[in-house]
């Protein structure tokens, strides 16, 4: 197998990789709650997807009750 017979500099190196960059995440809106929540994903707030309910959200704990 061949192998390169010098260094590539760094240049050449960025250039190559100035595509491989991260995207912002696609935040869409609960059509339900109206809670921010992932696209294709159930909703944290009230469990519901596609018109359905998949979970059941975990409540928190009241602050004042912690013992």
């Amino acid at each position: 197998m061949p192998l390169p017979k010098r260094r590539h500099s760094s240049a050449r190196q960025a250039k190559r990789r100035t595509h491989y960059k991260l995207h912002p995440v696609s935040v869409g809106e609960c059509p339900r709650c109206h809670a921010p929540r992932l696209s294709y994903h159930i909703c944290s707030a009230c469990g519901y997807y596609n018109g359905r309910q998949w979970t059941t959200p975990k409540t928190r704990a009241a602050s004042g009750d912690e013992s």
